[in-house]
């Protein structure tokens, strides 16, 4: 039986990106709907589950995506509502890339340093990246400052995520132009995760910050978003600081999407948001 994906892009155009890694990921077919909104979402999932049962309905997944972080979330919630009973697919969100991104990201800096118990700046944080980054670190125990130019977007995304990890140690920190210095006092790891072309951290400040070991950068359009950083960085070691380029993390972030995606085929009971998605990047 054919292994099928249902893209649900929210973009008026579904990604070419996500059909491709789809297809390498061992997708027989990939039926793409653009423009998705909630209200589309229930018949789809209907035609989805009524044409196969019992076991054959985990050849047939449902891959979630487009450039809105927040409404692919609301089409998450409307296709978990539209299953009956056991009459159910697995479901994938990773809007805008955000999951598979910000799991590589977190991966890369566990690699360096034991974040549970350390403390993390998130730069650009109240983006759709920097979100999910900032709400994986916290899970995984970090105390992360989310930092943003404005005081109430930060601390919006701060609540958001102790909604969802309601011990999760985060904060929200203020930065403007050259001011980042105090928020980077005591952190062990720093991802950025702005706007293209962007620097959010200039390179006399990242090394000032005596207790910083592992910096990632998650711009790839120039100048970075971390000052002296390339792109392509990987382990790369600049002074006592491990940096990481947004090209240096690619790989990582395209396993991640190919294993997530084939994993949506070995069940039909999986719901693939950040947390699930990470959790099948560390087992890579």
């Amino acid at each position: 039986m054919k292994k099928i994906l249902i893209q649900l892009d929210t973009d008026p155009r579904p990604s070419v990106f996500d059909r491709v890694v789809a297809v390498d990921a061992g997708a027989d077919e990939v039926f793409s709907y653009g423009n998705i909104a909630p209200g589309d979402v229930r018949d789809l999932v209907y035609g989805a589950i009524f044409t196969r049962g019992g076991d054959d309905l985990r050849n047939t997944a449902v891959f979630i995506g487009g450039s809105d972080v927040d409404l692919g979330e609301k089409v998450l919630e409307a296709a978990s509502g539209a299953f009956l009973g056991p009459l159910r697919v697995s479901l994938m969100l990773d809007s805008s890339g955000a999951n598979t991104t910000a799991s590589a990201a977190v991966i890369a800096v566990s690699r360096h340093i034991d974040v549970a118990g350390a403390t993390a700046l998130v730069l650009g944080g109240t983006g759709p990246v920097g979100k999910r980054v900032a709400r994986l670190l916290a899970g995984l125990g970090a105390t992360v400052r989310l930092a943003s130019r404005s005081r109430d977007r930060a601390e919006a995304a701060c609540e958001g995520i102790r909604s969802r990890h309601p011990d999760a140690r985060v904060e929200p920190v203020v930065t403007a132009g050259d001011d980042v210095g105090s928020a980077l006092e005591g952190v062990a790891a720093v991802v950025s995760a702005g706007s293209p072309g962007v620097t959010l951290l200039p390179a006399a400040a990242r090394t000032a910050a005596g207790d910083l070991r592992v910096a990632v950068d998650l711009n790839a359009v120039p100048p970075a978003g971390i000052e002296g950083i390339e792109a392509t960085d990987k382990k790369v070691e600049r002074g006592r600081v491990v940096c990481y380029g947004a090209i240096g993390v690619g790989g990582t972030k395209m396993k991640i999407h190919r294993a997530a995606v084939a994993a949506l085929f070995q069940r039909d009971d999986r719901t693939l948001d950040a947390e699930e998605i990470l959790e099948i990047g560390r087992s890579l």
